[in-house]
């Protein structure tokens, strides 16, 4: 089975010496999936296992591992390569929508010109050029898209606009009818992120208000006061709960508290903050075009619809007349889905979004109350105190390392004995 991907990242990004709560903290893992993952990525990327004198373990890791791994698992080459064509084509996917609708309304346009236009052809001379001006200058507005020269003003505001938004006009299409995505698709990894950030902040040890900003559904009120909440981050991070004489109950981290190098404290936000749903990255000009075209689109369809209504009409043309009246019911359907999908779009939005502040907003009045706590929280937060730890295992620190040979860590080992005992009998000697 290949390696954890996340993982293997956040071993990078912590410089290849990590501890089972490093990872666990950067990638917001359960600890005993994060103890596991890096056995297994050990074993497989030829990393090395480093104990030290109080028996907590280091893994130290090769920087080319990903290459290792690479020549050893073909599932993960098959990932990189699918990884750099699902963007190809999802890309593609993206800019169809957009080809498309502009597709859509040329077809649509020129159907209608050419069913104008052979109606004029059955009056007489005169009437037929004035109508058929008449005609022609009906759609003109039908065509700015494709001419550079029409409207030059307006085509330079309307690109000024577009400067505000890194998509192009297919992109705002598509960002116009199905918005960017999720963008709280990573919240649960954030959350444990930070919650096991905020453990760290805090040497390891915390009480239930120091977490209860980053949670949710913390239950009925009954429940709040037995802290339940606290039980998937206790299961999450190997917690320990402990309960002072007085009844308060605090929360160490055992594995939170070992870290492979020393690191500067991670700044960490004071409460897990939902973003709200945007209807679209798009700058408000390409919107406003887009919506325009889809109701051109759209308006033009109905008009075709109207001209299409006697059959006979395509049977005497023929030819593009007819091969439109065949597809009419896929252009309307899809004229009325460009309007209709961001319509509903739009106010599920603005429900979801409501959803998200009323959330934010709970979350950020658990935070308030650790501003200025009152006389008994602040003693849960002293007797928390109590337990706080950290140890940074550095090389000095280790007694075992698979990285040489037993035999040659033990005279190692021994010579660093010789060398302690050496200096305190030269230190008692002295006094």
């Amino acid at each position: 089975m290949a390696p954890n991907p996340t993982i293997m990242q956040a071993v990078e990004q912590l410089g290849y010496r990590v501890t089972i709560g490093d990872v666990a903290t950067q990638a917001g893992l359960n600890v005993a999936e994060a103890g596991q993952g890096l056995l297994a990525l050990a074993s497989d990327a030829g990393g090395h296992l480093q104990v030290a004198e109080t028996g907590d373990i280091v893994y130290q890791f090769p920087r080319n591992f990903r290459e290792i791994l690479r020549n050893k698992y073909l599932q993960l080459r098959l990932q990189e390569w699918w990884k750099k064509v699902w963007g190809i084509l999802f890309y593609l996917i993206r800019i169809s929508f957009g080809i498309v609708l502009v597709a859509s309304i040329f077809l649509i346009t020129i159907t209608i010109i050419i069913i104008v236009t052979a109606a004029n052809s059955d009056r007489d001379s005169n009437d037929r050029g004035s109508n058929f001006g008449g005609g022609f200058f009906f759609f003109p507005d039908l065509f700015w898209y494709f001419s550079p020269n029409y409207d030059t003003h307006y085509q330079q505001r309307r690109l000024e606009r577009h400067q505000q938004s890194n998509l192009n006009f297919f992109e705002a299409i598509f960002s116009f009818l199905f918005g960017d995505g999720n963008p709280n698709a990573n919240l649960e990894e954030r959350r444990w992120q930070e919650i096991a950030t905020v453990i760290r902040s805090h040497r390891g040890a915390v009480v239930a208000e120091q977490i209860a900003p980053y949670l949710d559904n913390l239950g009925e009120v009954y429940q709040q006061e037995y802290e339940d909440y606290m039980l998937p981050v206790l299961i999450r991070f190997n917690g320990q709960p402990t309960v002072s004489s007085q009844g308060e109950i605090v929360y160490y981290f055992p594995e939170l508290q070992v870290r492979a190098a020393k690191q500067r404290r991670e700044s960490v936000p004071v409460y897990l903050e939902e973003l709200p749903w945007r209807f679209s990255a798009a700058s408000s000009g390409q919107i406003t075009l887009s919506a325009g075209l889809g109701i051109l689109n759209f308006v033009g369809a109905l008009v075709l619809g109207s001209l299409l209504r006697d059959g006979t009409v395509a049977a005497q043309l023929g030819g593009l007349v007819a091969f439109v009246q065949g597809i009419y019911w896929l252009l309307l359907a899809y004229g009325i889905g460009f309007l209709g999908i961001p319509l509903v779009r739009y106010f599920w939005i603005k429900w979801r979004n409501r959803k998200i502040v009323a959330r934010n907003r709970d979350r950020l009045l658990r935070a308030r109350l650790l501003a200025s706590p009152d006389a008994a929280l602040q003693q849960k937060i002293d007797y928390a105190r109590q337990f706080a730890s950290e140890k940074v295992i550095g090389r000095e620190d280790l007694v075992y390392s698979t990285e040489t040979d037993l035999l040659e860590q033990e005279v190692e080992r021994s010579a660093q004995i010789d060398a302690e005992w050496q200096k305190r009998l030269q230190q008692g000697s002295g006094e």
